[in-house]
C-alpha cells in the first residue's frame, strides 16, 4: 500500500482554515477518497488534553519556551498516534496547521530562535513532513472582524492582542517565501470561491485528485 498524502492549512486566527479543511475534507470524501481530517493543537485525546491547557487563558505567563515545548509534545503525540498511522493507511491526512504554526508563533511571533523551534519540532515529528502546505493570507483587520463575528471568547494567544497577530503573520509570509511546497491563496475570497483555487492547485499539483466532474 502507497503512503498517503499530508495537506497542512496554515494561517493567524480568523483566516479560514478550519473552514477549508472541512470543504476540502468534504469534498474529497463524496468523492470516494478516504480522508482522516484533524488539527494541531490536538487531534488525540492526550493531545488534545495539552490543547486545552497551552490555549487556556488561566494558565498565565509561562516562558515562550515552556510553551514551545507544549506544542512539541502535542505534536509528536498526534503524529504517533494519528498522523502516521492515517499515512502508512494510505489516507489523505488534512490537518489544521502543524510546524509552520509553530515557527509562525513561536519563532516570529514570540522571538524564540528559529533553529531552536525547528530543531524541537524536528524530533518531535520524527521524520513525518507535510507534502503541501496551504497558506490563507489575510490582512489583520479582517481577521479581528471575523474572530468578533464568531462571538467565541479569545483563546491565550488571541488574547496576547494584534503585536503578537501582526508578527505571526509576518512569520507565516517569510515562511511560505521559503519553502517550496507552500502555496499562498488570498483568504479574502468568499469561502466557496477559495475551496475551488484551494483544489485547483490541488488538482495541478497530483494527478489523483479528483475533477470536479468526478465528485459531482
Amino acid at each position: 500500500m502507497s503512503r498517503g498524502h499530508f495537506i497542512v492549512f496554515e494561517g493567524i486566527d480568523g483566516s479560514g482554515t478550519t473552514t477549508q479543511c472541512q470543504l476540502l475534507a468534504y469534498f474529497l470524501e463524496t468523492a470516494g477518497v478516504r480522508v482522516t481530517q484533524t488539527r494541531e493543537p490536538g487531534g488525540t485525546p492526550a493531545a488534545e488534553r495539552m490543547r486545552n491547557l497551552v490555549l487556556d487563558p488561566r494558565l498565565g505567563d509561562i516562558s515562550f519556551r515552556a510553551e514551545l515545548f507544549l506544542y512539541a509534545a502535542s505534536r509528536s503525540q498526534h503524529v504517533e498516534e494519528l498522523i502516521q498511522p492515517a499515512l502508512e493507511r494510505g489516507d489523505v491526512v488534512i490537518c489544521d496547521r502543524f510546524i509552520a504554526s509553530s515557527l509562525a508563533y513561536q519563532g516570529y511571533g514570540r522571538g524564540l530562535e528559529l533553529d531552536i523551534v525547528n530543531e524541537v519540532n524536528r524530533i518531535a515529528i520524527a521524520g513525518c513532513r507535510p507534502d503541501i502546505g496551504l497558506f490563507l493570507d489575510l490582512p489583520l483587520e479582517v481577521a479581528r472582524e471575523r474572530r468578533g463575528r464568531r462571538g467565541e471568547s479569545a483563546d491565550r494567544l488571541e488574547q496576547a492582542g494584534d503585536s503578537l497577530q501582526q508578527k505571526v503573520a509576518r512569520g507565516y509570509r517569510a515562511i511560505a517565501d521559503f519553502d517550496d511546497t507552500a502555496y499562498v491563496f488570498d483568504a479574502r475570497l468568499e469561502a466557496d470561491r477559495l475551496a475551488l483555487e484551494i483544489r485547483n492547485t490541488l488538482r495541478e499539483r497530483w494527478p489523483w485528485f479528483p475533477d470536479e466532474e468526478e465528485k459531482a
